[in-house]
Order: C-alpha cells, then sequence, then structure tokens
C-alpha cells in the first residue's frame, strides 16, 4: 500500500483553518446534505465526483474528480464518509480509495450495508491498519442537513477519532456507539424494521380514516395535527403525515412502494435464529402486497416514505436493482 505525505508543502489545495476535516464520498441527497451541514459548523468538507456540484461548492464543499487530490486535503488521521448504495459499490469504492490511505485513517460507512457485510470489510482493512466504523445514519433528508442520528460500530481507536465530528453533526443525544465492528448497520436495521412496522400502522389508520367511518368527511390534515399535539401516538411520521397531506393531492399517489430491501434481511435473520417478529414481517408483506394492489393503506406509507427520505412515488428501476444487490453476505 502506498502513502501520501501530508506536509503542508505537498497540498495542492489551501483552505481557510478548520478544527476539522471531513471527506465524502457520494454526494447525493444525503452525503450533499450532511456536507453543507458540516461547513455550516466550521468542518472543512471535500467530496469526491466526477462531476461538478456548483449548488455545493457555492456553500463552501471542495470537490474533486480524484482520490490523490482528495487524500492530500485530509489531514491524518483522515476521516472519510461514504454516502454510498449498499452492496458492491462499497467495496470497489474502498478499493479505488486504500491506496491513498495511510495507517490509522477512518473511513466510515453511513448507507444501509448488511451488518455481515460491514464486520467482513472492518477486518479486511483493519489488516491494513485502516479503521473501519458500520454508521448508520437516519433521520432523512431533513437531519443530514440539520442533525442527524448516528448508530456507529466500530473498535474504540476509531471511534475517538471519528467522534468528535459525528457529534458535531448529530441532533442532541443523536449520536451513539454501539459497540463492536457490525452493530452500527445491525441496530440501524432493527431500527428500519421498527420503522416499517409504524408505516403500517399508521396507514391502515388513514384506511380507516378514509373509508371505516359512517360515511363520515373527515380532515385528515387536521386529525394529524391534533395527534401531533399531546397523543400517545404523536411522533415525526404523523407529522409527515399531516405535512403530506397539505403538500400531495392523496388521490393522485401511486401505492406501488420500492425500497432497497433491507427488512427482507432483518426477517431472514430473524427466521435463522428463530425470533419472532410477526409485526415486522406483516409489513414486508404488505409492503409487497402494494405492487400488485391499490389501496390508501399504502398511499399514505407512500407519502410518508418520500417525506422523511425523498423516496419516490410508484416503480423506480434504480431501486429494483440495488434491492437485489445490496446485501453481499449470506445470512
Amino acid at each position: 500500500m502506498t502513502t501520501v505525505q501530508t506536509t503542508t508543502a505537498a497540498r495542492k489545495i489551501t483552505e481557510p483553518k478548520h478544527t476539522m476535516k471531513l471527506g465524502i464520498i457520494g454526494l447525493g441527497k444525503m452525503g450533499g446534505n450532511l456536507a453543507l451541514q458540516a461547513v455550516e459548523k466550521n468542518v472543512g468538507v471535500i467530496g469526491k465526483a466526477q462531476s461538478k456540484k456548483a449548488e455545493l461548492e457555492q456553500q463552501g464543499v471542495k470537490i474533486v474528480s480524484d482520490y490523490k487530490a482528495f487524500a492530500l486535503y485530509l489531514e491524518h488521521p483522515r476521516i472519510i464518509y461514504l454516502s454510498l448504495p449498499a452492496g458492491p459499490t462499497v467495496d470497489s469504492v474502498i478499493g479505488e480509495l486504500l491506496p491513498y490511505l495511510e495507517k490509522g485513517d477512518v473511513v466510515m460507512d453511513g448507507g444501509n450495508s448488511f451488518y455481515l457485510d460491514s464486520i467482513r470489510r472492518e477486518k479486511e482493512l483493519f489488516t491494513k491498519g485502516i479503521y473501519f466504523l458500520d454508521c448508520g445514519t437516519s433521520g432523512g433528508l431533513e437531519a443530514a442537513r440539520h442533525g442527524a442520528c448516528f448508530m456507529v460500530g466500530g473498535k474504540d481507536e476509531g471511534i475517538k477519532i471519528a467522534e468528535p465530528i459525528l457529534k458535531s453533526l448529530a441532533v442532541k443525544d443523536g449520536y451513539v456507539h454501539t459497540g463492536q465492528p457490525g452493530t452500527g448497520h445491525f441496530v440501524k436495521l432493527v431500527h428500519n424494521g421498527i420503522e416499517f412496522g409504524m408505516l403500517q400502522a399508521i396507514g391502515e389508520g388513514v384506511s380507516l380514516l378514509l373509508g371505516g367511518g359512517n360515511g363520515f368527511n373527515l380532515d385528515l390534515a387536521k386529525i394529524f395535527k391534533n395527534w401531533s399535539n399531546g397523543s400517545v401516538i404523536r411522533g415525526w411520521l404523523i407529522e409527515l403525515m399531516e405535512k403530506g397531506l397539505r403538500e400531495q393531492d392523496f388521490n393522485k399517489i401511486e401505492s406501488y412502494i420500492e425500497d432497497t430491501g433491507e427488512v427482507n434481511w432483518l426477517v431472514q435473520d430473524a427466521l435463522n435464529k428463530e425470533i419472532p417478529i410477526p409485526v415486522i414481517s406483516q409489513s414486508v408483506m404488505e409492503l409487497f402486497k402494494s405492487r400488485a394492489e391499490d389501496s390508501d393503506t399504502y398511499k399514505a406509507i407512500a407519502l410518508m416514505r418520500h417525506g422523511f427520505g425523498g423516496h419516490p412515488f410508484g416503480k423506480d428501476e434504480y431501486i429494483a436493482k440495488e434491492r437485489k444487490n445490496s446485501r453481499i453476505a449470506g445470512v
């Protein structure tokens, strides 16, 4: 493995003094928003992308197209966040990046990778002296922009290096070191399963409100606003439901729901370990049904998913492909 000299004289990119620096590979919706938040908090940010992103550069994010310039900007120990689709892309990018890293650098996978893939990647990188952290990231686009929720697994030494940046980018109490390598993505996987169950229950509630009464003409947006204030079921998903009802024509929403398949892994894992998870399992089955049936329940779920993650309405070939390729290890 070759290394990169990091002296001031060797640097080709100069910038104002920052207390911390962060490299981000993957400047899509999540990675781009995280980069903008970091810049606002006086973190020096460099992104790796094949094309210019003027809207990010205008706000202080440095963007380069090659790994050498990317690595030269970051001071050792480098802290690098991958905001990439799960699966072979993560391994490919790590392989391209590795020649420009040094012992003690930290690579964080902020995507929804399968936790067994993360355990394998951590072992491979640690033999080369690189710390790998599986960084489950939640909260959607809004959180990436204003304060995320991080669930991070990895060795204590790597955590100590990356923790100051993660805490600065997390909402209050939104950062936790979950433990050994793999635990961050495992905890995020369980989180996503709980999310599916909650979405299903709210969606079914919408279906009841629209069709279960005695011909009642209910104002759903007002009801969800009421439920957001003081009720037992108040929370962000309820708030997103109200917001979506006010901004979208509910009747025109496609009820076909795409997903990248992570909760399928959780169900398979639970079956192998003989742990009963009937609600989460049924929520996956209901999501499959959305691709064959049209219903208010699925429209409501699609509306909330669009609200927190910008997920598309209707079919999406890219997501469908990711669903088949995003897990490498078996269970």
